[in-house]
């Protein structure tokens, strides 16, 4: 019930004229969502975190708009260090005015990414675009092999998700939507994530476990020493704000931990849908409302 909530706020553009303005938000989302993205990437890095840099932004109108998202993208490339990941929503791309734009602008990205030595991970969004983004990836990944994409666990067929994209890299999180005959319980979301871990530790890919869950973590962990793989083979990722201490403790330890850092000013869909994910990092907004300052 709170998670559909969210899902709902999150759309909602009364909530979000009332949460942008309140004088309790601006402190509390600069804790979540970078307002100097390049002084945001350059403290995680010399902390030992990767990053991954998420220009904000959700389904544009026209062209204009869909160009103006990849001259933000282009732009954003110049301020990234080397081995820096990049994640994109097609639908901020044109993806719902058409696929082959949104397919031409996400090349034009991954192509001056790759010359930066910096990879791109096309994101997962609502589940009417999941055909799209998975056919998109495809053909990205015919000249671009290190394209990576994200599996959501809520979704019933994320397994069978995982099997086709044997050799890729993949993104791993729970879900941040909601979808017809999806999995709606925390359990059976759990047990979906753990399945989906065992294909891809056990495949040949690369896996991306986009999880703050401890007992997740742990079983990627485990099951990263059974398959016999490299530290260097897969990695944690993490949201910014979220947990900082559990990604540098996981960095200490060898772990590759990469940072998903937000920026821009389309903040309010992606923060709802972040508290929708695992309501439980609602605790962690509450927290810094109490704590801010």
């Amino acid at each position: 019930m709170l998670r559909q909530a969210l899902h709902a706020i999150s759309r909602s553009d009364r909530a979000e004229r009332v949460v942008s303005t309140s004088p309790l938000t601006a402190d509390v989302v600069r804790r979540y969502v970078a307002d100097d993205v390049g002084r945001a990437v350059d403290e995680l890095t010399r902390a030992g975190l990767l990053v991954s840099v998420d220009h904000l932004g959700e389904a544009v109108h026209d062209r204009t708009q869909a160009e103006r998202a990849v001259q933000a993208y282009l732009a954003l490339l110049e301020r990234l260090p080397e081995g820096a990941d990049v994640s994109v929503r097609l639908t901020a791309l044109g993806l719902r005015l058409s696929e082959q734009l949104a397919l031409d602008n996400a090349a034009t990205i991954c192509e001056s990414a790759v010359s930066m030595g910096i990879t791109l991970t096309l994101d997962a969004e609502e589940h009417d675009t999941i055909a799209a983004l998975h056919s998109i990836h495809a053909t990205l990944r015919k000249e671009h092999p290190d394209v990576g994409v994200v599996v959501q666990a809520y979704l019933r067929d994320s397994v069978r998700r995982c099997h086709r994209l044997e050799g890729a890299r993949v993104r791993l999180c729970k879900g941040a939507y909601t979808a017809p005959g999806a999995y709606t319980s925390a359990a059976d979301v759990d047990r979906s994530f753990a399945r989906c871990l065992r294909v891809l530790m056990a495949g040949t890919g690369y896996p991306v476990v986009a999880t703050h869950d401890p007992r997740l973590i742990r079983i990627a962990a485990a099951l990263a020493v059974l398959e016999e793989r490299d530290p260097s083979g897969f990695e944690f990722q993490m949201l910014y704000g979220v947990r900082p201490d559990e990604q540098e403790r996981l960095a200490a330890e060898g772990a590759r931990v990469r940072v998903h850092v937000p920026y821009g000013a389309a903040w309010y869909p992606y923060l709802m849908r972040s508290l929708a994910e695992r309501p439980a990092n609602l605790a962690f907004f509450a927290r810094s409302l109490l704590t801010r300052g």
